[in-house]
């Protein structure tokens, strides 16, 4: 028997877990199983709906914080590692925890540390001699603190990335630039970011498929509160697919989130090639 007949139950496996539930949203986003038969108004009711829009205006913006938040501090977490190589193997083992956890399992933490009344947050902050905050349960605070959250949970992970990368640059170039009397931040700034792009841009790729489909997190903390001011794409279309039943508004909701996840990693994976050296 061929080897090419043994990855037929593969084949078959990724086309009903994968195929088959995006093309059914579609079929429902269209107005399938319905008395009007397929259409747009899924659609065109979207783009007339206020609270969709400022779902898609939260989903960016918090995307946008959580990713150049994790990008930076896994940056710089990443140069600390690589500098220390005494300790770089315990730490490197000890930074896993936070994203190997379940997501459950953050969401728990996080109410309880930032619990207004008894968490830690809110005792660091009275012994600063500052005033107690909501930190979930206000609409400043509350995107940027789940944005925290993830970035908490997922900075390791972008340091392993990008320690992965440092480990790799060609030590000749730095030597050429010790030379030159390239050193301390012009020789990061003009030598180690430029080579670092192509890694960048490969991590950025990665946590853009997650943070643009946030959900879990948000909804164990804040439900999309209070009020909308949490209230992503993802958090949306569960409250109108299984709080109000409207499966076909639902389903045109998260083909959009999908094709703007399509979309942004279109861009990111354009820009890795054009970086690449």
């Amino acid at each position: 028997m061929s080897v090419r007949w043994m990855i037929i139950p593969a084949v078959i496996l990724t086309l009903s877990m994968v195929v088959f539930p995006i093309g059914f949203a579609f079929y429902l986003s269209f107005g399938g199983g319905s008395d009007t038969g397929l259409g747009l108004d899924k659609y065109a009711r979207m783009f007339g709906d206020p609270i969709f829009w400022s779902s898609l205006h939260i989903t960016l913006l918090l995307y946008v914080a959580a990713l150049v938040l994790q990008l930076v501090l896994g940056t710089a977490l990443a140069l600390a590692l690589n500098r220390f190589d005494v300790v770089r193997g315990l730490v490197r083992t000890a930074i896993l925890s936070p994203f190997m956890l379940p997501p459950v399992v953050i969401g728990m933490i996080a109410i309880v540390v930032l619990d207004p009344g008894l968490g830690a947050a809110n005792y660091i902050v009275q012994s600063l001699g500052l005033p107690p905050l909501l930190w979930l349960a206000s609409p400043q605070w509350a995107l940027f603190v789940v944005a925290l959250i993830d970035t908490w949970q997922w900075t390791p992970f972008v340091a392993l990335i990008v320690l992965g990368g440092l480990q790799s640059l060609p030590a000749r170039v730095y030597e050429a630039a010790e030379i030159d009397g390239a050193v301390g931040f012009r020789r990061f700034w003009h030598i180690t970011l430029p080579l670092l792009g192509p890694t960048l841009l490969t991590a950025a790729v990665l946590r853009s498929v997650d943070l643009l489909r946030f959900f879990d997190i948000i909804y164990i903390t804040t439900q999309g509160g209070p009020g909308n001011a949490t209230q992503t794409l993802n958090i949306y279309a569960y409250k109108l697919g299984f709080d109000f039943m409207d499966i076909g508004y639902a389903s045109a909701v998260m083909i959009t989130l999908a094709i703007v996840v399509f979309a942004t990693v279109l861009i990111f994976a354009g820009l890795r090639r054009k970086v690449a050296w």
